[in-house]
């Protein structure tokens, strides 16, 4: 039986796609529902002082609400609305709203500074925001550099003729762009990842896998991912929406596995995504949770200890998962249809044709290469936004490269390591190139290099080498004076938790940072200490 409204569990087949040629999210995660079961509870919101259940109902009048407002001040097809809330029933409700008028939705994080808000809303043209009333003072110290960015809306916080009133939805293409999500490259300024309607038909198929079978009576899901990335709000969110199984609300400002604990046992929460920094601070903590059927875990390869850890400790096998920004969810384990292959992060989702590449674009067995998608899938993004050259640079003939190296053998995807700069922390990605832009505007900084360095919790942390300007002095005060300027500027998972000053960096002829010669520096570090 089909647990939801008027749908099979995926639409994903042997490599085929049932994508119906007309599409919108916002109708399709919240007013099929609304329509067929009104009360099934949508989200368990405890974001907010006081915990409350919102059922399709109440979420298709808060987003419609939004809509009509957007409608007011001018918003349509294609505007991009920037939506900077926690988790919180407002904020899928903003998401529902944006898609529903045709615009398309800029998830950003409420832990970006100054700097980065303004990156991401000077590259996306952003005309309008729905933001939480802390969120909307950020916004506004922003907003006068962008003459854009005219309309910045608090959901509830003002009359609306239209309130009460059902808002159709803009009839769209599944092709047509819903979301932009920023991911921070290796150089330059993030880049914005253009997605289509299509994009969430492409994730549920690895969804369904990594949670076992996704959909199961008595299903509800949560985690501690921030919505704004793309594992929060399309690996968790909007497939729980869409399915009709209730997701938990509840971020922490920062992740403690005691009041972890307390939630999924005190909310009967069944399914969880935790990246892989939370399930090894579970572990350190020697804590132990009970009620889950599926965890679900992607970013890097976990291992067979932890995997072990996992089936005692959590009392559900983990399954790991496989994809980024530009396309995700591709390839996922899944301990109900097949064992696990400790250090082997799965087998290609059904649908997505996932494969290891020569450079010549060839397809290797056994042997390292590129791990690549090939074009076809809805949940590979429609480019890179005001990118054509970055997009370009992607794809390999019909591949599309991850910038991760791996095998392929029997079946299953084994991750290597990454082909660029990106640095892996706390299952954040973290681009050097934003990191290093904002040391550089410190009055002290004369030039400065930013890696990975290898850490048992965080996978990576971020460590920056130094080169300061004459006359000023190499102490622990101005260290840490230099990591409180980036945290407060970008985000705060990006300031560098190392800084170590140098009299010189590696450069190339052409004067770049030698970034690997840096980071095999960092990993040599790593090993002395051990």
């Amino acid at each position: 039986m089909s647990a939801h409204p008027g749908g099979t569990r995926s639409h994903a087949g042997q490599g085929r796609w049932n994508v119906p040629e007309r599409l919108n999210m916002g109708r399709d995660v919240c007013d099929r529902w609304a329509d067929a079961d009104p009360e099934r509870v949508a989200i368990v919101d405890r974001a907010a002082s006081a915990r409350r259940e919102v059922s399709y109902a109440e979420l298709r009048s808060l987003a419609d609400d939004l809509a009509h407002r957007l409608k007011a001040v001018g918003v349509g097809r294609n505007d991009r609305v920037a939506v900077l809330m926690g988790q919180g029933a407002s904020t899928a409700a903003a998401h529902v709203a944006i898609w529903k008028s045709g615009a398309v939705s800029l998830p950003l994080s409420t832990l970006f500074g100054p700097d980065a808000l303004s990156a991401r809303l000077d590259d996306s043209g952003a005309c309008a925001a729905i933001a939480d009333a802390h969120s909307a003072d950020a916004l506004h110290g922003v907003c006068g550099r962008f003459p854009m960015l005219e309309h910045v809306i608090a959901p509830g916080d003002a009359e609306n003729a239209a309130a009460g009133s059902k808002f159709e939805a803009v009839d769209t293409a599944a092709d047509d762009p819903a979301i932009l999500i920023y991911t921070s490259g290796t150089t330059g300024a993030p880049k914005g990842a253009l997605h289509a309607h299509r994009v969430l038909l492409g994730h549920l198929p690895g969804v369904e896998l990594s949670h076992d079978l996704l959909p199961q009576p008595g299903d509800r899901l949560w985690t501690p991912a921030d919505w704004a990335w793309i594992g929060g709000l399309l690996d968790v969110l909007m497939p729980g929406l869409y399915h009709g199984v209730p997701v938990v609300a509840s971020r922490f400002r920062k992740f403690d596995p005691a009041s972890a604990k307390e939630l999924i046992e005190a909310e009967g929460v069944k399914n969880v995504f935790f990246p892989p920094t939370a399930l090894r601070m579970i572990k350190a903590a020697e804590c132990e949770i009970s009620g889950l059927r599926s965890v679900a875990c992607g970013g890097e390869p976990l291992g067979a200890e932890m995997l072990a850890w996992g089936r005692d400790a959590l009392g559900a096998k983990i399954n790991e998962f496989y994809g980024q920004t530009e396309c995700n969810m591709v390839v996922s384990s899944c301990g109900a249809m097949f064992p696990h292959r400790p250090g082997w992060i799965g087998r290609p989702v059904p649908g997505h044709d996932v494969g290891v590449i020569a450079a010549d674009g060839c397809e290797l067995d056994g042997v390292e290469g590129d791990i690549a998608v090939r074009r076809g899938t809805p949940v590979m993004m429609l480019r890179y936004w005001n990118r054509p050259e970055a997009t370009a640079e992607k794809f390999r003939g019909d591949w599309m490269l991850t910038g991760d190296r791996g095998v392929s053998e029997d079946g299953f995807i084994r991750f290597v390591g990454r082909d660029d700069d990106v640095i892996t922390s706390a299952g954040y990605r973290i681009g050097p190139a934003e990191v290093e832009d904002c040391l550089l505007t410190h009055e002290a900084v004369a030039s400065a290099g930013v890696v990975g360095k290898p850490d048992a919790v965080r996978t990576e942390i971020v460590k920056a080498f130094v080169v300061l300007r004459e006359g000023c002095v190499a102490d622990g005060s101005l260290a840490r004076d230099l990591q409180e300027f980036v945290r407060t500027r970008l985000a705060a998972h990006e300031f560098p938790r190392e800084i170590e000053f140098v009299d010189s960096l590696p450069m190339t002829v052409t004067g770049k940072v030698m970034r690997r010669a840096l980071r095999e520096r960092a990993v040599a570090e790593t090993g002395d200490a051990g």
